[in-house]
């Protein structure tokens, strides 16, 4: 494990990380802190660069250049420059005037702030002179790799910490410490909104092995996800394996484990998560895989097409098998040379009939029955 100036050595050879430091200076009352801090103590390679500032959080903004995206109610600041994106949070204490509500802030030490923290391993700052900061057992659970909540209200408080101790698990491959384990299976995750909790789930399929971060959240507190809901599910290697560059893993992901779930409980749920209307309707239409039997059926190219056309990418991934990927690796590229106004220029009326009839000429082409421009429009009018 590195120590401190080590760490802040690691950090100015990062281009996000050279700005932050060239910004300030030590004494001026800004730290790194959180899961910067631990991923830098660990070698690894920081997700993002988190600041807290003991002062004028607005002035520290500034220094930084570039865009600004302040919430004045937490006393939280976002600066975007380039590739680089850097978070700002003035040193706070916070209280809960009920479990799951949105914390109350105020301006606070920076001891105090660490205090307020999800974990140990993340309750730690490093000053831009390589001094280390943190709550007592931070540094010895980091070489232990273990998780601890900094107090036996942190779940209740806020039950999205939840999701993210299940994140942090499979991402660092970390023990969750008796204690912790016992608090999180204690904890009520519906004293939240379902947006919140969908936005903690939406990060964990987004993590580099989403299973393992699944599995965690389930084995943490099975009320995080739903009846049917299966956090390691067959076939899935195989879907992403498939899926196309432009493809969504991580609705693949949920489609899979989602498979086994009643639709409109799904959907419901889906609902409740707070996912918008088309990340909602590809997962239902992957998760009950819509086009698996057709496409699995299916003889020539052009009755592949007629299975898989229409239907996402993600759903034909997970129906799997030789069609799908010929699907995907080719059939969906072939395009006919001709469109409908050469068939209204030949004298094909406007409707429906303009649409069949390419249809038609496609299926010829994709069968290797014609090829070029002049056989497409015979095959169109014939």
């Amino acid at each position: 494990m590195r120590n401190s100036r080590e760490a802040i050595d690691a950090l100015r050879d990062l281009p996000c990380g050279a700005r932050a430091l060239a910004a300030f200076a030590p004494g001026d009352g800004v730290h790194v802190v959180g899961g910067a801090v631990r991923d830098l103590l660990l070698g690894r390679r920081p997700r993002e660069v988190d600041l807290v500032v003991e002062g004028d959080l607005d002035a520290a903004a500034a220094r930084l250049g570039g865009t600004v995206s302040a919430h004045d109610r937490f006393g939280t600041a976002r600066v975007l420059f380039g590739d680089c994106e850097i978070d700002l949070a003035r040193a706070r204490r916070e209280h809960y005037l009920r479990p799951g509500a949105l914390p109350e802030v105020e301006p606070a030490s920076l001891e105090e702030d660490l205090r307020r923290r999800d974990v140990t391993v993340n309750a730690m700052a490093i000053g831009l002179d390589g001094a280390l900061r943190a709550v007592p057992g931070a540094v010895e659970d980091l070489e232990a790799g273990v998780l601890r909540v900094l107090h036996d209200r942190s779940f209740a408080d806020d039950p999205t910490r939840l999701w993210r101790v299940a994140r942090y698990a499979a991402r660092l491959g970390f023990a969750v410490e008796p204690r912790t384990r016992a608090l999180a299976h204690a904890a009520d995750p519906s004293t939240v909104s379902g947006e919140r909790l969908g936005a903690e789930l939406r990060l964990a399929l987004r993590e580099p092995d989403p299973p393992a971060a699944l599995r965690a959240a389930r084995d943490l507190q099975p009320r995080l996800l739903p009846e049917g809901f299966d956090p390691d599910p067959p076939g899935l290697a195989g879907a992403l394996a498939l899926l196309p560059p432009e493809g969504r893993r991580d609705l693949v992901t949920l489609a899979a484990a989602t498979a086994g779930m009643d639709t409109r409980a799904l959907l419901a749920w889906l609902d409740d998560m707070g996912f918008t209307g088309p990340d909602r309707d590809t997962v239902a239409a992957a998760s009950r895989y819509s086009t698996g039997a057709p496409l699995r059926a299916a003889r020539t190219p052009a009755e592949i097409a007629r299975a898989a056309r229409g239907a996402p990418l993600e759903a034909v991934a997970l129906a799997g098998g030789d069609n799908a990927r010929r699907w995907i690796d080719d059939l969906r590229h072939v395009r006919l040379e001709i469109t409908g106004d050469d068939l209204l220029a030949a004298g094909v009326p406007q409707g429906p009939e303009i649409g069949e009839r390419l249809r038609r000429a496609l299926d010829r082409k994709l069968d290797g029955e014609i090829h070029g421009r002049t056989a497409e429009l015979h095959a169109a009018l014939d």
